[in-house]
């Protein structure tokens, strides 16, 4: 995993206390569970938002959004230090060779970008939209709709997809696609998926909303790892989020993933998440009732589940937050799914096994500290896309 996470932590304490201390000042650091405000009356809730959102001046600094990553996708710098490219278009009439202007050209360039969008816009993609790596995308300051097809980030490293609203996505039936700034190249059929993330590592996608696709909402599958979903807004859809493609698939052993202040409502069913294999932070997220179930899993995946708020449906046959799949109850009883901090409302059910793991130090440092369900509305009031205007807070 290598060392990211603390380098990152470090470089952000120091930034911080830099720009609060001035000579002759006394720099009284606030205590950890308070709400960030600025003079213009902006509050942040969590420690991903206490990071940017009060800031006034967030249009003139886009890039600093990228220290703010936390959880598993710390360090992910995704277009920074690259070119600011701005999306004028939104048209999407050839996927195999796009107009400059539109966001398909720019997320297939091979270099680093910072993708921002010139006005609102309705994005309707005529196929799936294949994200090259070291690319942000940045909805900030335009109400920005993507439907129709969903975002494909393969064999990739280094994303970062805010402030989007995903929706209503279909399958699509594949053919010359372009993935690079090269030569379009010829691909199978669409899953149907708001994001898929597959091979894939370094990835964050934070403040988007997600709702209504043909199959889940967002997959990360197929060896991706140091991955954070924070801040987004899942609502009318039934297999939510996918973390870990198939038991057969050994390779998603080493997968690292944060699930954090989000908000599961409105139709929400089940896979929030469902995980396989791998290492999950699920902490401080919103589940506002449930059909089937919340959390679930096979393949022995290891499960943190910390300050959550779980609000069990009024059905009596509903209540339990957790599904084990594909394996006897005296197996499954063995993996380690913990609950820490959580609120169970309404009856709901955390039936936890196995035993607190034991964190390398590299996970130690990537993992976002808990606050107690309790305060779980308050984290999450801004879940999902954000209205931000330039010259104030967002």
């Amino acid at each position: 995993m290598g060392k990211h996470c603390y380098i990152v932590y470090f470089t952000l304490a120091f930034v911080i206390l830099a720009e609060a201390a001035r000579p002759g000042d006394e720099v009284e650091m606030p205590p950890p569970n308070s709400t960030r405000r600025d003079l213009q009356g902006c509050s942040a809730t969590n420690v991903i938002d206490k990071c940017w959102r009060c800031k006034a001046d967030w249009a003139d600094n886009r890039q600093a959004l990228a220290d703010c990553a936390a959880g598993f996708a710390k360090g992910t710098t995704g277009g920074k230090g690259g070119d600011v490219y701005t999306v004028t278009s939104p048209a999407d009439d050839d996927a195999a060779n796009p107009k400059e202007g539109t966001l398909r050209f720019g997320v297939t360039q091979n270099r680093p970008l910072w993708i921002i969008f010139e006005k609102d816009m309705v994005i309707t993609l005529n196929q799936e939209l294949v994200v090259a790596g070291d690319k942000t995308i940045d909805g900030r300051g335009a109400k920005v709709e993507i439907t129709g097809g969903g975002l494909t980030l393969m064999d990739v490293n280094n994303v970062i997809i805010h402030g989007l609203n995903v929706h209503d996505v279909k399958v699509l039936p594949g053919g010359m696609i372009k993935n690079s700034d090269g030569p379009a190249g010829l691909r199978q059929a669409s899953d149907g998926d708001c994001i898929t993330v597959s091979g894939a590592k370094k990835v964050w996608i934070d403040h988007c909303s997600f709702s209504k696709a043909f199959d889940g909402l967002l997959d990360v599958t197929l060896g991706s790892s140091f991955v954070t979903v924070s801040n987004c807004k899942f609502t009318k859809h039934e297999k939510v989020m996918l973390l870990g493609a198939d038991d057969g698939h050994h390779d998603d052993k080493n997968m690292q993933v944060t699930v954090a202040f989000n908000m599961f409502t409105d139709g929400c069913d089940q896979r929030m998440p469902r995980c396989r294999f791998g290492f999950f932070q699920v902490v401080n997220n919103n589940y506002d009732g449930w059909g089937t179930y919340a959390i679930g899993g096979s393949s022995a995946p290891t499960i943190l589940s910390q300050g959550n708020k779980f609000k069990a449906p009024d059905d009596a046959n509903k209540k339990n937050v957790l599904v084990r799949a594909d394996a006897p109850e005296a197996e499954s009883m063995k993996w380690n799914w913990r609950t820490e901090k959580d609120v169970l409302e309404n009856g709901a059910i955390f039936l936890a096994s196995g035993t607190d793991p034991t964190l390398t130090p590299e996970q130690q440092g990537c993992m976002i500290q808990a606050e107690p369900g309790e305060s779980v509305v308050e984290l999450t009031n801004a879940a999902g896309v954000l209205t931000c205007s330039a010259g104030q807070p967002c």
